[in-house]
């Protein structure tokens, strides 16, 4: 069992989870993540791990209450436990002193870059971090993302935060503006294939982490597989991070919606459940 130390909800509808896990805290790395399971008949999801404090014996998830277990999930408070949980699964990000990093998050994706930061800031990086959402209330941990960045720049959907438009629009201006060195993207599908199609011509280096259906963790069930390179990875134990001018979209959008109805079917049966009596 993992105790629930800390709960907030930092956006509409993402909430920050505090959990005590020693020993997933001693070894996280940047760009792990975790499977949890809420209960012993629950389902198997993945979660970035955000933030780690091996000495606390923590770790921080935050996470989109989308679908059924994600919403179970949010109803928990500090005090309550988790099962399962499993981790840290997945490589590591690569972590170099590289020179000017550019950090791309859309959404709740952009948790998954501050540890990032963190590690890449250690190796002394210049590092540029560009934050999209629809809109201001949508955009994560900016706060966060400023005590450590060089340089914070938003985008919004609707102009209410920083520069209107996407995340791509500034990553041009700064890329014809001065050498970027690398870039890791996280978030919305579309948006890291625009991303790697943008700095396709450049030919600069660019990371993205994907987040396929992952259901055990180990690559035994083959649920994550991506194509690479032309070749078949299983992004839960060769992953999450790839080159992204390898990775074929098409195949990973399609294989996102393999389980929409039966997603659609849980939660409506977790509403039909709760009645407008469960409480977050």
């Amino acid at each position: 069992m993992y105790p629930i130390l800390k709960k907030q909800t930092i956006a509409p509808e993402v909430d920050l989870m505090l959990v005590e896990a020693p020993y997933i805290a001693k070894h996280a790395k940047a760009g792990n993540f975790v499977v949890l399971r809420i209960n012993e008949t629950g389902e198997r999801i993945p979660l970035t791990i955000a933030d780690s404090d091996a000495m606390a014996g923590t770790i921080t998830l935050l996470f989109q209450k989308i679908g059924k277990t994600t919403h179970e999930l949010g109803m928990l408070k500090p005090g309550d436990t988790i099962r399962d949980i499993a981790g840290p699964l997945g490589h590591a990000t690569p972590i170099e002193k590289y020179g000017h990093c550019a950090l791309v998050g859309g959404g709740i994706g952009s948790a998954t870059l501050h540890p990032i930061l963190l590690a890449l800031k250690a190796k002394r990086n210049d590092i540029s971090v560009i934050l999209g959402a629809r809109t201001r209330e949508l955009l994560v941990w900016q706060e966060e993302f400023a005590k450590y960045a060089d340089e914070l720049l938003t985008t919004t959907d609707d102009g209410s935060s920083g520069r209107k438009g996407l995340v791509t629009d500034v990553l041009r201006d700064m890329i014809k503006a001065g050498p970027v060195d690398i870039v890791i993207a996280v978030g919305p599908i579309r948006m890291m294939q625009a991303v790697a199609e943008l700095t396709r011509p450049f030919k600069i280096k660019t990371i993205v982490s994907l987040n396929p259906v992952m259901v055990e963790g180990t690559g035994m069930c083959g649920a994550c597989r991506v194509r690479i390179g032309g070749e078949t990875k299983f992004a839960c134990i060769e992953g999450p991070e790839f080159d992204a001018h390898e990775v074929d979209f098409e195949e990973l959008a399609h294989r996102q919606n393999f389980y929409r109805e039966e997603e659609q079917l849980a939660m409506d049966t977790f509403k039909k459940k709760c009645k407008g009596t469960c409480k977050k």
